[in-house]
């Protein structure tokens, strides 16, 4: 298997530097195949724009190899080539939006997979906010207040983005919703990432664990497991 990283948000924005970099390294370093998944961007006709923030931050952290992929759509995400594009990469990056459209989107897709036959292979797949979300068994859609099935990468888990700032309000709810369920609260500017049986925590802030009526912080560099 590959690895995995969920961040909590803000990904683009100057201090994702370390995690993003542990992930490239990870993926076999500076010239590796990076692919941008701009999905969570596209209701609001972001994508393109969003797809070009993610070029220049990875090029900006050395990375020579870093396209988006044009996956918007149902008929996109059913597309051979950019299934085919998305088999091939070391890492896969979803990034932040509309959390529900990301993960039906992807749901059952040709793309997913690739994502998942790559990641099998030993690629990277990472995601913020939206993206982190939908890679966990159930995500929580604020839309309409209600939880939904993702796409399982990480099982019994549901991740609240943002968590220093918006994020932490959903917790009683979800708890609720959820029982039984690990919630991973990630602050914005801040990264989980796999590391054999534990997840390390990469970046400015803190990942919080609700794990029933346990509360753990993790702080910068520490470890933990969960489920």
């Amino acid at each position: 298997m590959g690895t995995l990283l969920l961040e909590g948000g803000a990904e683009f924005g100057g201090a994702m530097r370390e995690p993003d970099l542990h992930a490239i390294e990870l993926a076999g370093g500076f010239d590796s195949s990076i692919r941008i998944i701009p999905t969570a961007a596209a209701p609001d006709k972001n994508h393109l724009r969003a797809g070009n923030n993610g070029i220049r931050w990875f090029m900006s952290l050395g990375a020579t190899d870093v396209e988006p992929v044009l996956l918007i759509n149902d008929e996109s995400a059913n597309d051979p080539e950019i299934a085919e594009t998305l088999h091939a990469a070391k890492l896969i990056y979803m990034l932040g939006g509309f959390t529900h459209y990301l993960g039906q989107t992807l749901k059952n897709s040709l793309a997913w997979e690739s994502v998942l036959d790559a990641y099998k292979e030993g690629a990277v797949v990472a995601g913020s906010s939206a993206g982190a979300m939908v890679m966990c068994e159930y995500y929580f859609d604020p839309g309409r207040g209600v939880v939904e099935r993702g796409l399982n990468l990480v099982p019994n888990a549901c991740v609240l983005p943002h968590h220093n700032t918006f994020g932490k309000n959903w917790a009683d709810k979800l708890k609720s919703l959820l029982p039984g369920v690990t919630l991973l609260g990630i602050d914005e500017y801040t990264g989980m990432l796999t590391g054999g049986a534990a997840w390390q925590v990469l970046g400015g802030g803190a990942v919080t664990v609700y794990d029933g009526d346990e509360v753990s912080v993790y702080q910068h560099g520490q470890r933990f497991v969960f489920g």
